[in-house]
């Protein structure tokens, strides 16, 4: 990567992806490097806890969503800097405004994390987390919902084509962490 820097050199790291991609796993890596691990998500998981409601993915979309009207499209991205105090790499960003306030931030990089539908899916179902979608056409159609271009809505695609960088994560964990040390 000779004129480039390389992902160490960064301050902020940030990762965006579809649901099941790994983002998780690219998190752990860069927490092993030395960074610490903040998500937009747990921004979410309080409030839904001090409102006593579960986490499901779909009172996550919901309730960031709300959250963005109430407090502006970039208002996860705010509530996390506020705790970024190093080395930091910052998961689950889903808004373009997200993306434009961490990159006002300096010394930051966007990284997409994908993988084909099918694995995705297959990772989902595997984690147990508490999903609604039980089909992988029910998954698509989740992920459908996730694209749109509202201003205070999750837009995924949005943030995907904005990133520095994609990751295809369609092998192993020592698959991905090659890739990863490849980069930097």
């Amino acid at each position: 990567m000779e004129g480039k820097k390389k992902l160490s050199d960064f301050k902020l790291i940030g990762l965006t992806g579809t649901n099941g991609a790994g983002k998780g796993e690219v998190a752990k890596y860069f927490q092993i490097k030395g960074y610490a691990y903040l998500s937009l998500s747990d921004v979410i998981r309080d409030e839904l806890r001090a409102r006593g409601l579960e986490a499901s993915r779909d009172n996550l979309i919901t309730c960031g969503n709300e959250l963005r009207e109430k407090f502006g499209p970039d208002i996860l991205a705010r509530r996390v800097a506020e705790k970024i105090q190093g080395p930091t790499v910052i998961d689950s960003i889903r808004n373009t405004r997200e993306v434009a306030y961490l990159r006002s931030l300096g010394n930051f990089i966007l990284i997409a994390v994908d993988a084909p539908v099918e694995i995705r899916f297959e990772r989902v179902k595997r984690r147990g987390r508490n999903e609604s979608a039980t089909t992988l056409e029910e998954f698509k159609q989740k992920e459908e919902e996730e694209k749109k271009l509202d201003e205070n809505s999750q837009q995924l695609e949005a943030c995907l084509k904005l990133a520095d960088l994609t990751i295809i994560n369609d092998g192993s964990f020592e698959d991905l962490r090659t890739k990863l040390e490849e980069l930097g």
